[in-house]
Parts: C-alpha cells; sequence; structure tokens
C-alpha cells in the first residue's frame, strides 16, 4: 500500500504553530506533499525542517515569502527534480525558480507536488497563471511519456487552483467569471484529463458527490456553512489511479482545529 497526502498548509511555520506538528506526528501517510510552504527550509524550526522519520524537500521561491512546495517521504527518494524546465517545454524557464513545482521518484513511482498559480481577473496574476498553464501541460504530457519508458507511474498532487466541475463548488453560478472557475481554465483541466490521459483520483472513486471540498475561505461561515472549493488534487497516470482504493479529504472537525485554510487530501493506492 502507499498513502500519499497533499495539503496547501498556508504558510508552514504559522501551519506548525496551529496544529500541523500534531498532525504529522498522527498520519499514516507514506509521502506528502506541501503547497505554499512561504519560507526557505533554514527559516524553518528543525522539527519542521526535517521531522524525525521524513527526508523532505523543498523547492522555495526566489520571492521572499511566497509560494514554496516540499515533498516529505518516509524513504529516501531516488531522484529529486525541481521545476519543470530543461524539458524542451517553451515557457517552462520562467517558473524554475517560482516554488511551484518539485518532483521525486520513489520505487516505480514520481510524486509530484504542484501549486499553480491562483489569478485574479484582468491582473498580471492570471496571464502568469495562463503561461504557466501553457508550459506544464506539455510537459505532464513528457512525464507520462518518460516514466512509461521506465515502467513508472506518475501522481501530481496539489494545489491546482482550478474547480473543475459544477460539483467541485458550492457557489459554482456565482463564479462562473472569477479565476479558478473560468471556462478556459476549466478546459485546460479537461485536456489534462483527456488529451494527456490522467486521471482526478479522487473524483474517480467519489464520482456523483459534491465536492468533496478541500478549501474554504477564513472569510465569513465559509467552513461552517461548507461552503468551498474542490481545487486540491492528485492527478495520476491510469496505472496508479486504477490502484486507488480510497480517497478522503481530512476535514478539520471544527473551525478553531483548522491549522489551515486547506485541509489534506489523502489517497491510498494498492502496491
Amino acid at each position: 500500500m502507499l498513502t500519499v497526502t497533499s495539503v496547501n498548509v498556508n504558510g508552514l511555520r504559522a501551519a506548525a504553530k496551529k496544529g500541523f506538528v500534531e498532525w504529522l506526528e498522527r498520519t499514516e501517510a507514506d509521502v506528502i506533499c506541501l503547497q505554499e510552504v512561504r519560507a526557505e527550509a533554514q527559516q524553518l524550526p528543525e522539527e519542521v525542517r526535517e521531522p524525525e522519520g521524513w527526508h523532505a524537500v523543498y523547492a522555495p521561491a526566489a520571492a521572499k515569502g511566497r509560494a514554496g512546495v516540499a515533498v516529505l517521504t518516509r524513504r529516501a527518494p531516488e531522484r529529486v527534480q525541481i521545476g519543470f524546465g530543461g524539458f524542451e517545454v517553451p515557457g517552462s524557464e520562467e517558473f524554475d525558480a517560482s516554488g511551484r513545482y518539485v518532483e521525486v521518484d520513489l520505487p516505480g513511482v514520481t510524486v509530484a507536488s504542484l501549486y499553480l498559480p491562483s489569478g485574479e481577473v484582468g491582473t498580471e496574476k492570471q496571464e502568469e497563471k495562463e503561461r504557466f498553464m501553457a508550459a506544464f501541460l506539455p510537459y505532464l504530457q513528457g512525464l507520462k511519456a518518460r516514466a512509461a519508458a521506465e515502467g513508472r507511474e506518475v501522481v501530481v498532487c496539489g494545489d491546482w487552483n482550478i474547480a473543475h466541475r459544477e460539483a467541485d463548488l458550492k457557489n459554482w453560478k456565482a463564479n462562473k467569471k472569477n479565476s479558478g472557475f473560468l471556462p478556459e481554465e476549466r478546459e485546460w483541466l479537461t485536456r489534462v484529463f483527456d488529451e494527456a490521459a490522467y486521471v482526478d483520483v479522487v473524483r474517480a472513486l467519489h464520482p456523483e458527490e459534491e465536492g468533496p471540498y478541500s478549501w474554504w475561505s477564513y472569510r465569513g461561515r465559509a467552513f461552517d456553512n461548507d461552503t468551498g472549493w474542490r481545487i486540491d488534487y492528485q492527478v495520476a497516470t491510469p496505472g496508479l489511479a486504477g490502484r486507488a482504493v480510497k480517497a478522503w479529504v481530512e476535514r478539520a472537525a471544527t473551525h478553531g482545529e483548522r491549522w489551515s485554510d486547506h485541509a489534506p487530501v489523502t489517497v491510498t493506492y494498492e502496491g
């Protein structure tokens, strides 16, 4: 069995003070993908930077206090790659030091942590998001082909910052013109699943369910009312996705027990 968890920690130093460390001590995951770490490794307390029993790989952003991804593994990775440039993918080099992508090889599987730009309609942030998507889709296609040639499966975990279907957010009608649910963003995600032939693992196991949501705004009573978005995905090659036996969102019992505005998304795969 392989259990993989993905979570946007909304600042790892802050999350560590609110309950992340205790959650890490309890988790049965074999691999944990973190997004929005917002710190360089040396800025983290030792018990957070190098937790006992884990191998940690960090990919901070060049811009201080922004983005940042990491992967924690129970066993040492065979290979580590930060960024997705260098594979003849036009535009990918822009994001090499952006703290948005890191991948590691474990026996038989490549696991990646992704933090796709959030975007904001009519701003440079949305243009950055569009450039990232344009570069990342061909990279995903190449990654799948390279992995297949080596007999490996792939899972790209993270905050994709796009709700794919109406079932993936509570207030979909009010968000049709907002970043995260724009028609062109949803179509791009469809291309990841159709053209690149990856699988949305949680949706495959919960085909008819509303949600399960993984992000709730801190504003108002979004969490208490479950007015959320499902934007945190585990996107896997079909062989690995077909071995997924359980997928769930580790939603906090109460608003006060949250240590991020996102909840961990966990999947168990048969070996």
